[in-house]
């Protein structure tokens, strides 16, 4: 039979599948939000220490959500959409030994190499100690967090939003008051500092996992997987790694990029330090959003590409683009109107507040295009073609990092010139994606055959299934 996403209202199946993970999103950013007043009460050295963090915090989540999970939610898609059902029951296993893999690195790295990228950021005294202690704690039990969105994207590209949506919601609302006590305390408690926030975090994903790991195992997707009597094959861990490893390429330029501005902004003194660490915090509170409607994407087009119907990918595509591009937009020119407001909920410090306002009004108007950029990158997941999201990543950092340093070096404009020079790199990056699909839409790859082209209808660029599996197998399994 056919696969339901491929029949059903693309409005309907985009909300019943970006929607729970949408809200899980929206959630996520009041805990960014609450995260960041935490950090204000524990003074500025603490909201410097946060800032050297969080492009390397967010660079792991962005990969294990957005990255390798895109990947992971989008093999899992486009096996279900051509009916290659034990392709899909063996790529549990290997999304999972990956995820363990990425975890290990990732604790590693923190311990090695972090603190003295830490201090080359421009971070000293306590903010490095600060930095140093949220660090340590939150990629010590990185495997919380990647086997938690891991399972998620298992269970997404399967058509099922609500489950993980519906456990990493209860999991965010209780993060924070959590996050609130660990850190600042309760009673005669004096809490945890730094180590507070990151301790919540792990622990309410670490609770998230156990549930979704339990829900795929009762055969929520119509299928039971299995650890063992399955044998690790190059072919399905590429089918993960070669939407993947993009993905996480666009990931890291994303973050390599507020790691190289937080560089420049620290010459301008802590307090500025401490401002950009509030106004990019802004920004990165966007990305969840455009995940929760990229999420979507990535299913609803790789079921479309896996069954070979390029044009409905194509026009998924753009609707869910254009819904980013509106709600974040709006958001966008919210918060730009009223700045200093928004600047004051974390800050009361004058020269803090300087610089949040002047970041907000020179990015925030351009969020729409961040949010179109970032949610046809996810769309591009599910289509396996990721050549225009990792050469607009490339460009946004160069734009934003070397126009920054010119806008200091050579033009004198100061702060207000890196700012302008990220603004830039913004609207570069959504042009370079939304661009290409615009003038050549997606459509099947051209392969030689015996010297003459052939067009394949399936989107997987590996070697053709191992096994045929006829429509039946795609009935929910009794439970």
């Amino acid at each position: 039979m056919t696969h339901p996403l491929l029949t059903a209202p693309i409005g309907r199946s985009l909300w019943r599948l970006a929607g729970p993970t949408t809200a899980v999103m929206v959630v996520q950013t009041f805990v960014a939000i609450a995260e960041t007043f935490f950090f204000g009460r524990l003074g500025t050295e603490a909201l410097a220490g946060f800032a050297l963090v969080f492009p390397f915090m967010m660079l792991m989540q962005m990969m294990a959500a957005g990255g390798m999970g895109g990947g992971v939610a989008a093999a899992m898609a486009r096996a279900l959409g051509g009916k290659r059902i034990e392709d899909a029951r063996a790529l549990v296993l290997h999304a999972l030994v990956l995820g363990l893999g990425f975890a290990l690195l990732f604790t590693l790295l923190a311990w090695t190499i972090a603190p003295t990228l830490f201090q080359l950021l421009g971070g000293h005294g306590a903010a490095l100690a600060n930095a140093e202690t949220y660090s340590h704690v939150l990629f010590t039990g990185s495997i919380a967090i990647w086997a938690n969105f891991f399972l998620a994207a298992l269970l997404r590209g399967g058509g099922d939003a609500a489950t993980p949506g519906r456990y990493m919601l209860i999991f965010s609302l209780l993060q924070i008051p959590l996050s609130g006590v660990l850190a600042l305390g309760i009673g005669d408690w004096q809490g945890l500092g730094m180590a507070g926030p990151a301790l919540s975090s792990v622990a309410t994903m670490a609770c998230a996992a156990l549930l979704q790991a339990r829900a795929l195992w009762r055969g929520k997707l119509g299928f039971v997987p299995a650890l063992t009597g399955i044998p690790l094959r190059t072919r399905l861990f590429w089918e993960i790694l070669k939407v993947g490893l993009i993905a996480s390429f666009s990931a890291l330029t994303a973050n390599l990029t507020a790691m190289l501005v937080t560089g420049l902004v620290a010459r301008f003194g802590v307090t500025a330090l401490a401002g950009y660490g509030i106004g990019v915090r802004l920004e990165f509170m966007l990305v969840p959003l455009a995940f929760g409607i990229g999420s979507g994407l990535t299913t609803l087009v790789g079921v479309a590409a896996g069954a070979g119907d390029w044009k409905r990918a194509v026009r998924v595509a753009w609707i869910g683009g254009g819904v980013a591009f509106g709600m974040i937009g709006a958001f966008g020119w919210i918060v730009a109107l009223f700045a200093e407001g928004w600047s004051r909920l974390f800050s009361s410090d004058p020269q803090v507040i300087a610089a949040t306002v002047s970041y907000i009004t020179h990015v925030a108007p351009f969020y729409c295009l961040f949010g179109l950029g970032m949610t046809l990158s996810f769309a591009s997941q599910g289509a396996g073609r990721m050549k225009a999201p990792f050469f607009a990543g490339i460009a946004r950092m160069i734009v934003a990092t070397a126009g920054g340093w010119f806008a200091i070096e050579r033009l004198g404009f100061g702060i207000d010139g890196v700012f302008a020079a990220i603004a830039a790199g913004i609207i570069l990056f959504g042009a370079m994606i939304a661009g290409p699909l615009l003038i050549k839409p997606w459509g099947p790859k051209r392969r030689r055959s015996r010297g003459k082209l052939a067009f394949p209808t399936g989107a997987s660029d590996g070697p053709p299934p191992f096994k045929t599996v006829d429509d039946r197998h795609l009935e929910p399994q009794p439970r």
